[in-house]
């Protein structure tokens, strides 16, 4: 008898939960938050002058990763002043934002 009480309490209560609405996030929130990955990304690179190429590429919660594309310029003297490109992940769990050499990645400008 308990356990038939416990498995109609679990259905009732998953059937509440479940009618409950779901949460988006505000138009406003991930403004904030393509900002800060952005500027986390920007801050993180090794280029000089360097800029977003595109947008951000939000990957779901099964990989919690956002990425970026950034253009800039090779700050080493050895480099002169040649452009380049990185790619630039945003872990969301860690709350980073890692960068790397990504000039395969797209075409030369």
């Amino acid at each position: 008898m308990p356990k038939m009480m416990f498995v109609k309490g679990f259905v009732v209560a998953s059937m509440a939960l479940g009618g409950l609405p779901a949460h988006a996030s505000s138009p406003s929130a991930w403004k904030d938050y393509d900002q800060r990955v952005t500027q986390a990304c920007v801050a993180a690179s090794g280029l000089k002058d360097v800029k977003p190429v595109g947008g951000l590429v939000k990957y779901d919660d099964r990989v919690p990763v956002t990425a970026l594309v950034l253009a800039g310029r090779y700050p080493q003297k050895h480099m002169k002043n040649a452009p380049g490109r990185e790619l630039c992940v945003w872990d969301r769990k860690a709350g980073k934002a890692y960068v790397s050499e990504a000039d395969q990645l797209l075409p030369k400008p």
